[in-house]
């Protein structure tokens, strides 16, 4: 693991500027109608993405959810591809047919977004098995909120890695709430990390909103589960500035509520680590996240040049080139082709 220091510490810091600066511009553009699919943005929750993926290399996998853009900036994808998905563009990651859920990128690691609730957990212990298998020295994450704790998926997964002593991390990002039911109303146990017994794994409670103690204490434990292997749970406390979505009412939660957490803000709290034990002055923090800031924009209106997807495309990459020339044939189900015999064939 890399040592904190402030070179580090100001990498973290540039991310989740970039992290933060995304989802305004993404938000942005819903107000415009240029977006093709819902917006779920990861304000508030940066710290976690940056602190964990500072960690990987190209070869360890993550697996996201429907909150998945910071997951993909902090693993490096392409700011440009992802607006380009994000408008439908056809230089998108998915090609203009995916949206903002379904981001992935090969290159960098990142299997994909997942808009089905706790759905990625399980392609997680695929990508894990596989690196055991081939016993290559890589790990996977998977990120997944309080509410895709209470799946079976993750039950299942997570038995499954224990029981084959796979090398995943499963990262819950507790933001408080499953769309507007809070976790406290959906989970029988105190701490989401407290499941972990239950398996027989190490588990691991953070504060989501604190990129140094994230950043630390994630170091330890992708070092170990990359020597040791074995599944591990994390549980990193945060909370969702924004709606579950853009056009979410947020009636569920008071304002006095999403102020106090306002004041707990990742971003600010790295800018007073960075004065406080570096030295730096307001004005270098400002310069820093301008700088971030201009980057986005750029990125995005370039990804507003870009063509559409011709209609005669519709088809393509639905299918793998082997299954285009199968000769489909309607589909009888074998409760038709099976005839009971009659009494008297009994006799």
């Amino acid at each position: 693991m890399k040592e904190l220091n402030q070179e580090v510490l100001m990498d973290l810091y540039s991310r989740m500027t970039t992290i933060r600066e995304f989802e305004k511009e993404a938000i942005e553009l819903a107000k415009m109608n240029l977006t093709r699919a819902a917006i779920h943005t990861y304000n508030g929750e940066e710290a976690i993405g940056v602190g964990v993926c500072a960690h990987l290399t190209n070869d360890d996998y993550i697996v996201s959810n429907h909150r998945g853009h910071g997951h993909c900036i902090a693993k490096g994808a392409d700011l440009r591809r992802m607006f380009a998905e994000l408008m439908a563009r056809e230089t998108g990651y998915c090609k203009g047919k995916g949206g903002s859920m379904h981001i992935a990128d090969m290159d960098v690691g990142m299997l994909g977004a997942n808009g089905i609730v706790g759905g990625g957990i399980p392609i997680a212990i695929g990508a894990a098995l596989a690196q055991k298998y081939m016993n290559k020295d890589s790990i996977t994450v998977v990120f997944f909120g309080d509410g895709a704790s209470n799946e079976g998926t993750f039950h299942e997964s997570i038995n499954m890695a224990a029981v084959n002593h796979l090398p995943v991390i499963f990262l819950c990002e507790n933001n408080q709430y499953a769309i507007s039911l809070n976790v406290k109303e959906s989970t029988g146990c105190k701490n989401i990390a407290d499941r972990a017994v239950g398996y027989g794994i190490p588990d691991y409670i953070l504060d989501g909103n604190n990129v140094v103690e994230v950043y630390n204490k994630m170091g330890e434990i992708v070092d170990h589960v990359r020597q040791h292997g074995g599944p591990v749970l994390v549980e990193a406390k945060t909370y969702r500035m924004a709606g579950h979505y853009f056009g979410d009412n947020e009636n569920y939660r008071t304002r006095e509520e999403v102020a106090s957490w306002a004041e707990r803000c990742p971003i600010l709290a790295v800018q007073k680590v960075l004065r406080e034990q570096y030295g730096m002055v307001q004005e270098e923090l400002d310069a820093i996240w301008q700088r971030q800031k201009q980057i986005v924009l750029e990125a995005c209106e370039e990804a507003k040049k870009d063509p559409e997807p011709l209609v005669d495309d519709l088809e393509n990459d639905l299918y793998s080139p082997n299954m285009k020339n199968i000769e489909w044939k309607p589909f009888v189900s074998p409760c038709l082709l099976y005839t009971s015999p009659s009494p008297r064939d009994c006799s």
